[in-house]
């Protein structure tokens, strides 16, 4: 009786022990009863029936990170470079990450790389190493559609490095260190050019004050002559009606102001040392006392004026 009884709580212990099963966060377990998958254990207790259930697999449902080998690839333009990459994803679905594709790891891996030298065949190296985005951008849209069935959810493709032959590598930095200096002389060449043209600017721009002041000069120039015409027009008009009105003395200034000036003009020559006065001199003196007799002549009427 007593070992029936040990039996009995032996096969008691082992059935709780094989029909509670504690899953952790994070995971899932798949059941099989007698080898057919039935359901999938969710993080937490769960209760399956001992000796006709069974754990499956045990899956990390966690965000997954794979790096893919590296592999040589013939760009477009026939250079051959080598690629590799990472690739992050998550299970989202364990019976089909189980039961529709055996060794799920390897399978992505291979896809991957056979997806890359797809895609990067079909570029010429300048796009392989400039559109980087574009490159993980069309791997992620292909190898999450083609790994959907399996359960799997690809989140992420980085290109982690393009590595050219050493030569190619050579010939690159050549060109760009001449793509440099063409630049490096074009902007030298666009500099002198922007400098002339400034310089071109410059100077047209001071012949057009230069000769704006000058045109400004020559009409200030012509309008003085033609007041001074003006001037001497009227003063010639007054002695002129002063003589038609029979005085003499009005002769006598014209006269005499035309002789002072070009005595002044012969005092005034650089080439004259010595100056010899005409015998009409005394012709002068008069003049100049029939300037005195006008200027008389002036005062008294304007007294006369004034006293009336």
């Amino acid at each position: 009786m007593f070992e029936f009884l040990i039996a009995l709580l032996v096969l008691t212990g082992v059935t709780l022990y094989l029909g509670i099963k504690f899953v952790p966060q994070g995971s899932e377990w798949t059941i099989e009863r007698f080898g057919k998958y039935t359901n999938t254990l969710k993080p937490g207790l769960n209760i399956i029936i001992p000796f006709v259930d069974r754990v499956g697999s045990k899956l990390n449902m966690k965000e997954c990170v794979l790096d893919i080998p590296s592999q040589e690839i013939i760009s477009k333009d026939n250079a051959m470079v080598k690629v590799d990459a990472v690739i992050f994803f998550q299970i989202i679905n364990a019976a089909q990450a189980i039961y529709e594709v055996n060794n799920l790891d390897y399978a992505i891996s291979n896809l991957t790389m056979t997806n890359i030298r797809t895609v990067l065949g079909d570029l010429d190296l300048d796009e392989m190493l400039s559109k980087r985005e574009q490159i993980n951008s069309k791997l992620l849209h292909v190898i999450d559609e083609a790994t959907n069935p399996w359960g799997v959810k690809v989140t992420r493709i980085e290109i982690k490095e393009v590595s050219p032959p050493a030569d190619l590598v050579e010939s690159m930095a050549r060109q760009m260190k001449s793509e440099r200096e063409k630049r490096a002389n074009i902007l030298e060449a666009e500099g002198l050019r922007q400098a002339e043209i400034l310089k071109a600017e410059g100077l047209k721009q001071g012949q057009i004050l230069n000769a704006e002041g000058k045109k400004e000069a020559a009409f200030r120039e012509a309008e003085a002559r033609e007041r001074l015409a003006e001037a001497e027009a009227n003063a010639t008009l007054k002695v002129s009606n002063a003589i038609a009105s029979g005085d003499i003395q009005a002769i006598n200034y014209f006269v005499a102001q035309k002789y002072i000036d070009a005595l002044g003009k012969i005092a005034a020559s650089n080439n004259q040392k010595i100056m010899l006065l005409p015998m009409e001199a005394t012709s002068m003196i008069g003049s100049i006392a029939g300037i005195a007799e006008i200027a008389k002549e002036s005062f008294g009427t304007n007294k006369t004026v004034g006293e009336k």
